[in-house]
């Protein structure tokens, strides 16, 4: 089967970006059997709130993970309970709403474990990130032979160590959060394919998906100040991967940075 992971979505020229990808797809005919977004940024670069749940439900994804922004709209804590589809990261402390992973089907019915944790090196210290993830699988039991982890951490070498940790366990680990699509996409020996960082889908012209002088405020004085969305070079960062349905392991994972012209046809 054929998996579609978009990277972080940054706020209205993040989803601008997604549309025309993935009306370009449609056009081209190029078919996907499941399709996983993380939205954690989708709304004016943090957080999820009403508005932009409406805007990403029209794109009907089969899941939309997230990470350490999901709660800065404090709203989200009053609709994540009914919203299956949106996860967040699983390793918070008990108590906290919302779900950390789901089985899904996919369109052919091909059952699809979305899984969704958080580092903690440079983030917050909450629960341990590879226990969690043992945990979870251990409440699989086999029932799924498909799994996707989006692994939503900061540091690269705790990004490589999870996809070594799950190795054989799972389908694919695709690290988010650092916005920076890395190149080192490969399929491990037990089977799972991997990368350090999809990317983000947004402005490219900006410091992460955040206006250059604003990111260059606060490394030159030291001094914290509000952070504004980019708004020019848009491009759709994505990892698309080949997955054998019978047993979970990956055959392929390949990058994609398209860019987002303002008129003419899509480029890879």
């Amino acid at each position: 089967m054929k998996i579609l992971f978009i990277g972080d979505i940054m706020g209205d020229p993040g989803i601008q970006a997604v549309n025309e990808a993935l009306a370009d797809f449609k056009e081209r005919d190029k078919h996907y059997d499941f399709i996983v977004a993380n939205v954690e940024n989708a709304a004016s670069g943090f957080g999820i709130n009403k508005d932009t749940w409406t805007k990403l439900l029209k794109f009907d994804f089969d899941c939309m993970t997230s990470g350490n922004h999901i709660w800065d709209k404090p709203d989200v804590s009053k609709y994540i309970n009914d919203q299956p589809k949106l996860l967040r990261p699983a390793n918070y402390p008990p108590g906290n709403p919302g779900f950390g992973w789901q089985i899904y089907e996919s369109k052919e019915g091909v059952k699809v474990a979305v899984i969704n944790i958080q580092g903690r090196v440079y983030m917050q210290s909450i629960d341990c990130p590879f226990q969690a993830a043992d945990k979870i699988l251990e409440k699989l039991n086999g029932d799924c032979e498909v799994i996707i982890v989006d692994f939503h951490a900061d540091a690269s070498s705790e990004k490589q160590a999870m996809g070594w940790y799950l190795d054989g366990r799972v389908s694919a680990v695709i690290g988010t959060h650092t916005h920076v699509q890395t190149a080192e996409t490969r399929v491990l020996p037990g089977g799972t394919g991997v990368i350090t960082d999809v990317g983000m889908c947004g402005p490219y012209d900006s410091v992460i998906g955040m206006q250059v002088e604003d990111a260059l405020f606060r490394l030159l004085k030291g001094r914290s100040n509000r952070l504004h969305l980019a708004s020019h070079n848009l491009k759709f960062a994505a990892v698309a991967l080949e997955i054998d349905e019978t047993g979970g392991k990956c055959k392929s994972i390949d990058r994609m940075l398209i860019n987002i012209p303002s008129v003419g046809d899509l480029e890879n």
